[in-house]
């Protein structure tokens, strides 16, 4: 017996050390088969298309092919909660939009923790959204926005692909800011969304850039402003929310890539890797441009310190704004 306590303690106390050279050894292999990538939306939306951008030069990077697992729902938390229960090597991730660091603020209960739940592997790019009117609107500048929003109390609308997008708690942070109230009115998608804001069914939103690009330069729609920290290339001659006047609005959402949690960081290290030369590529690049974002290619360090900073902020924009979760 004695002899066998022994032996088990021996083994116990080689277990750490196996653990790590098989970590290694792993890693050291991988990828050895496809990776499974998590896409929360549909063919088609904004998460899919960043995804096939940087699909063949990662895979190349990787050596190994990236094949897309369409996961629509919930704004992207049926994806999310997929990924989150896969299993921590290196085949399943997801690639997740502003839905992930928004849904803590919106829901009572989630069906994982967006903060125990994941490995960040890497910010893959920063999309700016649009404050968009119809331009019937008597307001053609921000100031002259927020006049009318504090002379009609209640009376302007603001539509959204729905509650808890970033569309919805952009609307949210503009009445806080501005000391309005805007009413949001919620669609199940921006397409139809943007349809009514051009034939004055209501009259305002928070679109991505790329979306309502072609509609600005025709006269379909105004821009009135963006909401990053910065201009976008695709809106250069377009104030941010805070050149027009008002202090502290950005709203910035990121696209990333996140493995489940206990990824082996050398694991970490490969895909973030590729993921970084797949964004740099001048076609990438490009692409990005062409659609009003910007490519990052972040450290997970970055992408974690990102989605720890959003997390709280929306949490604390709904609850100021009196949004109660559900």
């Amino acid at each position: 017996m004695k002899r066998f306590s022994r032996n088990r303690l021996c083994l116990l106390a080689a277990l750490p050390a196996w653990l790590c050279w098989a970590s290694v050894f792993a890693a050291d292999v991988y990828p050895a088969k496809p990776i499974r990538m998590v896409i929360g939306a549909l063919p088609g939306s904004n998460t899919d298309y960043f995804f096939r951008a940087i699909q063949n030069a990662m895979g190349s990077a990787l050596g190994q092919q990236l094949i897309a697992d369409y996961r629509a729902g919930g704004g992207g938390l049926v994806g999310s909660a997929a990924t989150s229960k896969a299993a921590p090597d290196g085949y399943t991730i997801s690639l997740v939009g502003s839905g992930f660091v928004m849904h803590p603020a919106l829901m009572k209960s989630m069906p994982y923790d967006a903060l125990r739940d994941f490995t960040a592997v890497g910010l893959i790019v920063e999309s700016t959204q649009a404050l968009v009117t119809n331009p019937s609107l008597p307001a053609k500048t921000l100031k002259e926005l927020i006049a009318l929003a504090r002379a009609r109390p209640g009376q302007l609308n603001y539509g959204s692909a729905g509650p808890g997008t970033n569309t919805h708690l952009s609307g949210v942070l503009f009445n806080l800011l501005a000391k309005v109230n805007t009413v949001h009115v919620p669609y199940k998608s921006t397409p139809p969304m943007l349809v009514d804001v051009m034939a004055g069914q209501i009259e305002m939103s928070y679109p991505g850039i790329a979306s309502v690009a072609e509609h600005v330069k025709i006269g379909r729609l105004r821009m009135v402003a963006q909401t990053g920290g910065r201009r976008s290339a695709a809106a250069p001659d377009v104030p941010t929310m805070q050149e027009a006047g008002l202090a502290g609005y950005v709203v910035v959402s990121g696209f990333g890539l996140m493995g489940p949690a206990g990824l082996p960081r050398a694991i970490v290290d490969r895909l973030n890797a590729a993921m970084v030369t797949a964004v740099k590529q001048p076609a990438t690049v490009k692409s990005f441009l062409e659609n009003g974002v910007d490519g990052v290619g972040s450290t997970p360090e970055e992408y974690d310190a990102f989605n720890r900073t959003e997390i709280a902020r929306w949490i604390k924009v709904a609850r100021d704004g009196g949004i109660k979760p559900e």
